[in-house]
């Protein structure tokens, strides 16, 4: 008979209740085939904005493959923990505050990948026990640093708008160079569970969208960046557009709850019958109803990283922040207007029309229908 003992080294071990393979299988550590030691501990810190976060999670997959073995803790704001749930990449998820604190206090790490350049973020790296660190620290006077080289061009990029708007790679390819990765086009990761699958096929057999051409209109951008938002008339013009032109098209509204005025205007203001997906879905119900899509128009928000996120089609409308930055793996179409002040990061503007009212619904619409 095989001496019980634990392995408390195993990259599925919890400790504080069974591991999955023995809730499913009722194997025992001692003779576990799942085994799995853990050869390389790694932080990845990464705290918002939900769009950020989600256009960060490329770098799980890399990571895995360049250290086979590692186990990986991502400490995130409370509000995006939601999008990381779920992740085959990831093996333990901190909300930012007292639960990541304790845990920095007490763990080490073989590896610390600070991405943010926010000084909560970059305090809790200059925290945290790791024999390399990368990304960005706090040093004693309050003030953010580069770890290494990698991380420099970002840091200027984040405190110089000139450089921003000049720079052409990608988000992945700056953040997995600083990283010390190689991207390779890794994917952007959204794991739907079953149940979730589930409540969206329920939604589309309640409002009859089978075989039908689901376009998703994303019409807002959140609270702060109102400048990010097309315009109601641009949306209501791309509406009559897609119904005239597209056959068995449906079309649904998702929006914040910063958009429940706007979505409401565009629903009585619209001839056409749309869809309202509502604004009191759990972040996980906004992923599961987006993933109905063939298609979504969005802005450069949430939405679009969830989209490209869930492998679809995307018409991304670009204004005051850069469109260089966001890979779309060849699924999407940018529009950007014809202007010298783009990507200006502003988040009001005095001039008129300013960018996203100079986009075209026309030109919009002749991308969704070349899309599709």
């Amino acid at each position: 008979m095989t001496k019980e003992f634990v392995r408390s080294d195993c990259r599925y071990f919890l400790g504080d209740r069974p591991c999955r393979y023995h809730k499913k299988e009722g194997v025992k550590c001692s003779d576990c085939r799942y085994h799995d030691p853990i050869k390389l501990r790694t932080l990845i810190i990464k705290l918002g904005a939900m769009g950020d976060v989600l256009r960060t999670t490329p770098i799980l997959e890399a990571l895995k493959g360049k250290y086979r073995g590692s186990k990986i803790t991502w400490v995130v704001d409370e509000e995006s923990k939601e999008l990381l749930e779920n992740n085959p990449y990831i093996d333990g998820i901190l909300s930012y505050g007292p639960e990541a604190l304790s845990h920095l206090l007490v763990e080490e790490f073989d590896l610390v990948i600070n991405l943010d350049s926010l000084p909560r973020s970059a305090c809790l790296a200059s925290l945290a026990k790791g024999k390399k660190k990368l990304g960005f620290g706090l040093d004693k006077k309050e003030s953010v640093f580069p770890f290494n080289k990698e991380a420099e061009e970002w840091f200027r990029m984040g405190i110089d708008d000139d450089l921003k708007r000049k720079n052409k790679k990608t988000y992945q390819e700056i953040v997995f160079k600083i990283a010390g990765l190689r991207f390779k086009k890794e994917k952007l990761v959204v794991n739907l569970r079953e149940r979730e699958i589930d409540f969206a096929n329920k939604f589309a057999k309640k409002h009859n969208l089978g075989g039908k051409k689901i376009i998703g209109l994303a019409t807002g951008a959140g609270g702060r960046w109102e400048l990010k938002k097309w315009t109601i008339e641009g949306y209501l013009r791309l509406i009559k557009k897609i119904d005239k032109e597209i056959k068995d098209a449906k079309i649904l509204l998702f929006g914040e709850r910063e958009e429940i005025g706007r979505n409401r205007e565009i629903m009585e203001r619209s001839k056409v019958p749309l869809i309202n997906t509502g604004h009191e879905n759990t972040l996980r119900g906004f992923l599961s109803l987006l993933n109905l899509c063939d298609l979504v128009v969005t802005g450069d928000t949430l939405a679009m990283h969830a989209a490209v996120a869930l492998r679809k089609k995307v018409v991304v409308l670009f204004g005051p922040t850069s469109s260089a930055e966001v890979e779309l793996y060849k699924r999407g179409k940018k529009i950007i207007p014809d202007m010298d002040c783009l990507s200006c990061y502003k988040e009001t503007c005095d001039k008129h029309p300013n960018c996203m009212e100079s986009i075209s619904p026309d030109i919009v619409f002749q991308a969704v229908k070349k899309l599709l």
